[in-house]
C-alpha cells in the first residue's frame, strides 16, 4: 500500500519555529510532526511514501533516512520549486502511484487517532473516486455531504454556501481532516494545471457526478498543528 505525504507548506505560522526548519520536523512531544503521521501510516499497513518537498525540504531526506524511513521498504521525494498547493502537488506525483491501488494522502501537521484502516475499507467497500475523513467539529470553511455521505458543497468567505450538486437527504457540514483515500483514476480527472487544492477539484469532480464521499470519524481526536499553541501531544 502506499501514501502521499504532504510536508512543502512554509509553515508561516509556527515562526520562529520554522526559520530553520521545514514545519514537517517541528516536534510534538518529543518527535518531529512527520515522524507521528509516518508511524501511523506504517501502523495501517503502508509500505512505500512519497513527501513532497519546498520549504527547507532538504532536511528531510537524511531525516528518514536516520530513522530506518521508519519502516517503509521505499520512501520517494516529489520537490516543488515553487509551491503546487495539495492538488498541484498530488498531481506532480502521479507517476509514483502507479500499481492500481486506492492509496492514502495525509497532511504531515495533522495529528489524529483517525482508524486509518477503517477508512481504506470505508473507500473499497464504496467504489469511491475519493472519500475524506471528515468529522463535525467547528470550522469556518465546512464541506457540505448529504445524507449518503457524498460531497454535495461547502461554505467559503468569498460565496457563502454553495451547493454543487443536488443533495440526497439531509446536507451536514463537516470539517475535512486532511487525510483522505483516493483511487489512481483520480488522475486521469485532474484537469487543473499548476498550483491547485485538492478539495477544489473535489468539489468540481462532485458536481459532474463523481463519487467524492465522507468517512466520518467523529470519535477520533484530531488536530492541525498550524499554530504554536496547536504544538502538544493529543
Amino acid at each position: 500500500m502506499k501514501a502521499m505525504v504532504f510536508a512543502a507548506g512554509r509553515g508561516t505560522r509556527l515562526k520562529p519555529l520554522t526559520d530553520t526548519r521545514p514545519k514537517a520536523l517541528v516536534e510534538v512531544g518529543g518527535e518531529p510532526l512527520i515522524a507521528h503521521v509516518l508511524r501511523r501510516l506504517v501502523a495501517a499497513g503502508v509500505t512505500e511514501a512519497i513527501v513532497n518537498l519546498h520549504h527547507f525540504g532538504e532536511q528531510i531526506p537524511p531525516y528518514l533516512a536516520s530513522q530506518g524511513n521508519f519502516g517503509l521498504r521505499r520512501v520517494a521525494y516529489s520537490e516543488e520549486p515553487e509551491l503546487l498547493d495539495t492538488g498541484g502537488g498530488l498531481k506532480q506525483a502521479s507517476w509514483f502511484f502507479d500499481d492500481g491501488e486506492p492509496f492514502f494522502v495525509h497532511n504531515a501537521d495533522v495529528l489524529s487517532t483517525v482508524d486509518l484502516a477503517a477508512l481504506m475499507r470505508a473507500h473499497r467497500e464504496t467504489g469511491a473516486l475519493a472519500t475524506l475523513a471528515a468529522m463535525a467539529r467547528p470550522t469556518a470553511r465546512p464541506l457540505f455531504f448529504d445524507a449518503e455521505n457524498r460531497l454535495v458543497g461547502r461554505r467559503s468567505a468569498s460565496k457563502g454556501d454553495e451547493l454543487v450538486r443536488a443533495p440526497h437527504g439531509e446536507v451536514s457540514p463537516l470539517g475535512f481532516c486532511g487525510i483522505h483515500v483516493a483511487s489512481p483514476e483520480v488522475f486521469r480527472e485532474l484537469t487543473e494545471t499548476g498550483a491547485f487544492p485538492i478539495a477544489g477539484s473535489y468539489l468540481r469532480l462532485a458536481a459532474a457526478g463523481a463519487a467524492i464521499r465522507a468517512h466520518r470519524v467523529d470519535g477520533a481526536k484530531w488536530r492541525d498543528c498550524g499554530r504554536l499553541e496547536d504544538l502538544r501531544p493529543l
